[in-house]
């Protein structure tokens, strides 16, 4: 079987970690399987380049950089003294060589007063160089020969968005051409998250950038299946910290999927599916803490049960904005002015919802957008398109997902009956045409019983059935 593997930040926190995801991949390994592997930055270091990254740019007085890189430094160096021990020698300068790469494009940064997305991108993609070298290492120290490659060498060309890439066409005969030699011999660990374009400068992949890494990754090299190791068993009914009979579904579509992770649950982000949709690739979810679990499969077809709704699930800190008035009925040319205003502002629309009357467009957006929302439509009102904008920050959207909810009848009917029973108000509702989501919105307070609810009126909690 050929497998491409990618591991996230939380299954390389720590040098232990690091041991364990190795085991795995030698077990696989030794079971006859060809396989690549693709590595997230270590828990939290991302966030703590960016942070930096801004912090220097900004700063007027001189930023000490030393304690940031040996803060770094401990950390990864302890990593590899636990994973791989016997490699100290050789990995350790090589950390060393690339922290100190980072603390020079810290002080260019500092000196110019000014990160610009391209340094931005190459400050950040520190964590993968870091990780991935450990990774690396502790493959051999399990004996498995292995080969550490940057996504540019490993073949994955993008567009210049820096911050934002996308992948272009000609990265699958690249990949194919590097990675599908390497693996009949070693397991190639690539640093995820990052690509870079036709001339070489390196470029970040967004949101999720390391699983769309490893989708582009194994679409390339022909993979029988993706696996995805993360800290969960794999998709959940809803969330487990909200609800505590959550259960995992063991199969769901790429629509299911892309419908479920655009709504708030842990699962691949949209833009990663894309990559093995296109080729028929199966994706597989699954817990470095708990290897021998199936986990979740992400295919076309999905699982096929008795029930029509496989999860719900809830996006928290949004916020509600609603705009109304007599002027847009009948006038064209509104909708286009409200969203081109807005996207002016970076603002993401979420969700929308408007009246068959057309006085009315309701919106769903993220809370911290709201305040660069209700500024757009503000310079939108002043040319009288609508009479009144008003905004509710106290509220959070659920939505209903289920490929067997397509052309089933009175789904929608159960859904806001046992909400009416239970005395939870609808604010607003939203249907996308797949038939695949029906989502709406409730207040905040109402949230956590709404999908509780919800779970128990779909028999989300028992066992699943073929």
């Amino acid at each position: 079987m050929r497998l491409l593997m990618k591991f996230g930040g939380t299954s390389v926190g720590d040098g232990e970690r690091m041991r364990r995801v190795a085991e795995i991949v030698a077990i696989s390994r030794r079971e006859g399987n060809e396989l690549a592997v693709v590595v997230s930055a270590m828990t939290g270091v991302t966030d703590q380049l960016i942070r930096m990254a801004n912090e220097v740019s900004s700063s007027t007085k001189t930023i000490p950089l030393d304690p940031f890189i040996e803060s770094l430094r401990e950390r990864h160096i302890k990593a590899l003294m636990i994973a791989a021990p016997d490699h100290m020698g050789s990995v350790g300068p090589l950390l060393d060589e690339r922290l100190e790469s980072l603390k020079n494009i810290l002080t260019a940064v500092f000196n110019l007063s000014e990160l610009t997305s391209r340094s931005r991108d190459y400050i950040v993609s520190f964590g993968e160089r870091l990780s991935a070298a450990i990774l690396c290492a502790a493959l051999k120290q399990q004996g498995i020969p292995s080969v550490l490659l940057g996504g540019c060498e490993a073949g994955i060309i993008t567009t210049p968005n820096h911050g934002d890439a996308l992948a272009l066409p000609m990265s699958e005969s690249r990949i194919k051409k590097k990675i599908v030699p390497l693996i009949s011999t070693c397991v190639p660990v690539i640093m995820g998250y990052m690509g870079c374009t036709e001339k070489g400068i390196i470029t970040t992949l967004g949101r999720s950038g390391s699983d769309y890494s490893a989708t582009i990754v194994g679409a390339g090299m022909d993979a029988d299946e993706i696996w995805i190791w993360t800290d969960v068993d794999g998709v959940m009914t809803s969330d487990p910290r909200l609800i505590k009979n959550a259960r995992v579904v063991p199969s769901i579509s790429y629509l299911e999927a892309m419908e479920l992770s655009y709504f708030g649950a842990k699962v691949l982000h949209p833009r990663s599916l894309e990559p093995a949709m296109r080729k028929d690739i199966p994706i597989r979810v699954k817990n470095t803490f708990n290897p021998t679990f199936t986990g979740t499969l992400v295919s076309r077809e999905g699982h096929v049960d008795r029930r029509v709704v496989k999860a719900v699930t809830i996006i928290e800190k949004v916020a509600l904005v609603n705009i109304t008035g007599v002027q847009m009925i009948g006038r064209p040319g509104v909708a286009r002015t409200i969203f081109a205003a807005l996207s002016e502002k970076d603002v993401n629309v979420m969700m929308i919802s408007q009246g068959s009357s057309e006085a009315n467009i309701s919106l769903i957006i993220e809370e911290a957008h709201l305040e660069n929302a209700l500024e757009a439509l503000s310079s939108v009102q002043k040319y009288g398109f609508f009479r009144e904008v008003t905004s509710d920050p106290d509220v959070v959207a659920i939505a209903v997902v289920g490929a067997g909810m397509a052309g089933i009848p009175g789904i929608a009917g159960r859904i806001f009956t046992a909400l009416g029973n239970a005395g939870i108000n609808i604010i607003m509702i939203s249907q996308g045409s797949s038939e695949v989501n029906i989502s709406f919105v409730v207040k905040t307070a109402e949230g956590k019983r709404t999908l509780q609810i919800l779970h128990d009126e779909f028999h989300l909690s028992e066992a699943f059935h073929d």
